[in-house]
């Protein structure tokens, strides 16, 4: 089970208006900014899982090639909504919203980049 993740940042105050807007509409918030660093957790409760920050060792951040952070949404309308406000928010497209494989009935997710490059899954599972 994962705890918390965090993710490596060029610029927090872009990546944060990305994460404000792509995690604000899965029902997440943000919780705190403070030193460089932004946390994120569900809204109304005391608690943080992601956070955005510069990397710690002061090298510019940079994304894996291979590696995407997938987060949960509650329905296909959430995912759509993450995506679009992504997109406005400095991320790019990298797999428009639907069902994945083309003819699933129970995955629904969308793909994009936030400002970093770092690459991103929004997904409902029915």
């Amino acid at each position: 089970m994962i705890g918390y993740v965090t993710i490596g940042a060029l610029d927090t105050a872009a990546s944060g208006k990305f994460y404000d807007a792509v995690l604000g509409a899965l029902g997440d918030e943000r919780k705190f900014a403070d030193n460089g660093w932004i946390g994120y957790g569900p809204k109304g409760e005391d608690s943080h899982y992601c956070y955005v920050c510069p990397p710690h060792d002061k090298k510019p951040a940079t994304f894996g090639n291979g590696s995407m952070l997938a987060f949960k949404g509650h329905s296909k309308a959430e995912v759509d909504a993450a995506h679009a406000a992504g997109l406005a928010h400095g991320g790019s497209d990298e797999g428009k919203p639907g069902p994945r494989p083309a003819d699933s009935t129970s995955f629904y997710g969308a793909y994009l980049r936030d400002p970093t490059g770092n690459k991103l899954c929004v997904y409902f599972k029915a």
